[in-house]
């Protein structure tokens, strides 16, 4: 593919992939008669010169913008009630997500709570909730600003709980977004850390959802493919980013958060409580660990590794050949090979396992992961 022109995918929603697409937003709108938009970002985004020519040029079509930026890095339920709030006292028609993960999944959140007063965490996937998700929602553009969660074409939300800092995952095919404009110019402003750390959610996301125990091989396919094209980008996206480096990372990204309805698996496991805890970035927390979660993955699983080898065109088809990339791939890109190294002490660790092993994402891992098995990961990886 060329890099200097709009494609469009429909799988799972509609994509319109491209530098430049985000310019179709406005009479995207318009000709869905759209004219009062909530638009949800986060602070950072919100003080950028792409954000502003978005908002800009969405006024200069008559389109009324209203602005919700007041979300944390890691978000809470209150981020949600608050946004919801905003579109109510302002009369919104439709929501638009532009940003990270963190900011789609309040958009996504919000978009739900709109026609679903009760607690928002009665919603919960993990407990049923998505069985009450039955009325209608608004309609949901998401645009991404980072190429790491995908959540711009997924259908659920990971919201924590203000007090608690357990984490709860809202689901239904409901807030799968209507359009996504995926450009990626909006990502090549983005740091090298954030590139760096974002990059490797993506990587994790991929390579979780191919080894996940869920039999689906059209995601096992999507899965390898998004790792090969992480391999191909990821470093120079972070050390001399260009167009073609960051359309790769892009789509990639995306295709992680594709192949991840098959399931996730211990790596995520080990990241969640890190962020809930201590706040720490979702990405610097996968990145770290999951040179860790794949070697305690690898026995059992040897052909598995040795198709994830082959896409990542490594000599040495095997487990350990994969974990030695990893930690590599974290050198080049200036991420710390231990949790020591971004603030984690070893008297978090008992509570962090029992945060992880009451987390979601282990039980799709190709093997059971006990609590004294977390323990062990972060003891090791400390």
């Amino acid at each position: 593919m060329t890099f200097d022109k709009i494609y469009q995918y429909n799988f799972p929603t509609t994509i319109r992939f491209g530098a430049g697409s985000v310019k179709e937003l406005g009479d995207y709108l318009k000709k869905n008669n759209l004219i009062r938009p909530l638009v949800v970002t986060d602070n950072n985004v919100a003080q950028l010169d792409f954000f502003k020519e978005i908002i800009n040029d969405l006024k200069k079509k008559n389109i009324s913008v209203e602005i919700f930026n007041d979300i944390h890095k890691n978000p809470v339920k209150s981020d949600v009630y608050k946004g919801t709030d905003s579109f109510d006292n302002t009369q919104r028609d439709s929501v638009i997500g532009i940003g990270g993960g963190a900011a789609l999944d309040v958009a996504r959140a919000i978009v739900l709570r709109i026609n679903h007063r009760e607690d928002l965490f009665k919603y919960d996937d993990l407990i049923g909730g998505d069985i009450y998700v039955t009325n209608d929602v608004p309609h949901f553009i998401t645009i991404p600003t980072t190429a790491g969660t995908g959540s711009e074409v997924g259908r659920s939300a990971i919201i924590a709980d203000d007090e608690t800092h357990q984490k709860k995952i809202l689901f239904s095919p409901k807030l799968l977004a209507k359009i996504v404009f995926a450009d990626p110019l909006l990502t090549m402003e983005l740091p090298p850390f954030i590139t760096a750390a974002t990059g490797m959610d993506a990587l994790t996301h991929n390579m979780e959802a191919y080894l996940a125990k869920m039999p689906h091989p059209l995601c096992e396919g999507i899965a390898l493919e998004g790792i090969s094209l992480i391999s191909q980008s990821l470093e120079k996206a972070v050390n001399n980013p260009d167009l073609e480096s960051r359309s790769k990372m892009l789509i990639a990204s995306l295709m992680g958060a594709v192949a991840f309805q098959k399931g996730l698996g211990v790596v995520h496991s080990l990241a969640h409580p890190l962020s809930s805890l201590l706040d720490t970035h979702h990405g610097l927390a996968n990145a770290v660990n999951i040179p860790y979660g794949m070697e305690f993955n690898t026995e059992g699983f040897e052909h598995k590794f040795k198709r994830i080898a082959r896409a990542l065109e490594l000599k040495d088809e095997t487990g350990k050949a994969v974990v030695n990339y990893l930690f590599e791939l974290n050198s080049k890109i200036n991420i710390p090979h231990h949790l020591g190294d971004i603030g984690v002490k070893k008297e978090h660790i008992e509570t962090l396992a029992d945060l992880a092993i009451a987390d979601f994402a282990h039980p799709n891992n190709p093997k059971p992961v006990s609590r004294e098995d977390f323990r062990n990961l972060y003891s090791k990886a400390i």
